[in-house]
């Protein structure tokens, strides 16, 4: 059996027609939407998956949520890094247990959630100290409190250089990310992976000219689409809406000079 809600568990409510609402349980808190008012002492108790009814009849299903759900509904001060392509760094960047990374423009902590889910060692650079901050928000909302030994968030600029060495793996969200491909250089060890997250093709290819010039090799870019199928009964088809472009993803591995 799940382990039943508490106070100031994230519950994620889902309604008939899959609209999805993040909330955080509070003692005596209520939920409001259009179809009236959920009281969160009717979830602190009840099991994952539990339906619900608020107070004007509306049907909801109450879940916790997956890292997915909550990378999208988390609060932000910055644009995310979507699911599909968090996943993919994953596999791209080879991130497992122990490993240790550098990732640079945290924004508001999407990635730095999954990097540290997958258990590796983050060291993040972030200019805004706004954005730090609710970073380490999201991230200890979604994890809880035992990752944040694993994760140190600096408030300076990667353009600048990287204090560390013998790092597995250097991630960049930044608008410039071939400003720091030499200093990433220094900073990894022999074999480790760079990559970046641009929204423009012309970022990806000034990024990726840069990297042959500093010891990289085997460097790649690609992009990843994300389109569902619709699938009721006999009606098969691809869904009217996909999450196509967002940005694209470059990597390399160092083998030095």
């Amino acid at each position: 059996m799940s382990e039943a809600f508490a106070a100031g568990d994230r519950v994620l409510l889902v309604d008939r027609k899959d609209r999805r609402y993040l909330v955080t349980l509070v003692a005596g808190g209520e939920f409001h939407s259009h179809t009236g008012v959920i009281d969160h002492d009717d979830l602190i108790g009840a099991p994952d998956g539990s339906r619900l009814h608020s107070s004007r009849g509306g049907s909801f299903v109450a879940f916790r949520p997956t890292l997915a759900d909550f990378v999208l509904k988390m609060p932000r001060g910055a644009q995310v890094i979507y699911p599909k392509d968090l996943g993919t760094i994953l596999m791209l960047a080879d991130i497992r247990p122990g490993v240790r990374v550098l990732e640079s423009g945290v924004g508001s902590g999407a990635l730095s959630m999954t990097l540290l889910r997958a258990g590796a060692q983050v060291t993040g650079y972030e200019i805004r100290q706004d954005f730090a901050e609710r970073a380490r928000q999201n991230v200890e909302a979604m994890l809880g409190s035992e990752p944040l030994d694993r994760y140190e968030v600096e408030i300076r600029d990667a353009y600048e250089g990287i204090d560390e060495t013998e790092l597995d793996g250097v991630l960049l969200d930044l608008p410039e990310p071939w400003q720091v491909v030499s200093h990433a250089a220094r900073a990894l060890r022999r074999g480790g992976t760079i990559l970046a997250y641009t929204p423009s093709i012309v970022q990806a290819a000034t990024f990726r000219e840069s990297l042959g010039e500093h010891g990289f090799a085997y460097s790649e870019t690609l992009e990843v689409m994300h389109r569902s199928w619709h699938i009721e009964g006999t009606a098969v088809r691809p869904a009217h809406r996909m999450v196509g472009h967002t940005g694209f993803l470059s990597h390399a591995r160092l083998l030095g000079t």
